[in-house]
């Protein structure tokens, strides 16, 4: 649960170097955001997202409300906020991750719109 405060803390204060150090090389993620690819694979890949997201929204951020230790998981509920960069319209939406864990290290993160399915991304049922 700790790597998934600080990997939060890491993106809102804008230090990719510490995310990623939170990562593993190989890790997958599943991203939630209509407009970006589905699946980022690898550092290069979640550079990629990161500096996708920051491009179309760049005051993005994710208040952790929530964060539940499932096991070889967390479950993370998140209020993402922002304006969008040509618009300026805000937003705000709660995005539910899953990030599952092996050695300290993130192999596989993935954001959803609803709680339930997480939950059975995580391999649970509520």
């Amino acid at each position: 649960m700790e790597s998934a405060l600080r990997a939060f803390d890491a993106f809102n204060r804008r230090d990719l170097d510490a995310y990623l150090e939170l990562l593993d090389p190989a890790v997958e993620f599943r991203s939630l955001l209509v407009g970006m690819e589905n699946s980022y694979h690898g550092h290069e890949g979640i550079r990629r997202n990161w500096h996708e997201v920051l491009a179309v929204s760049p005051d993005f951020t994710l208040e952790v409300v929530e964060v539940r230790d499932l096991g070889d998981a967390t479950l993370t509920r998140l209020v993402a906020r922002g304006h969008g960069a040509g618009s300026d319209i805000p937003f705000e939406q709660t995005i539910w991750a899953v990030a599952r864990v092996r050695r300290k290290k993130a192999v596989w993160i993935a954001n959803f719109a609803a709680e339930a399915e997480a939950l059975e991304a995580a391999g649970l049922r509520e």
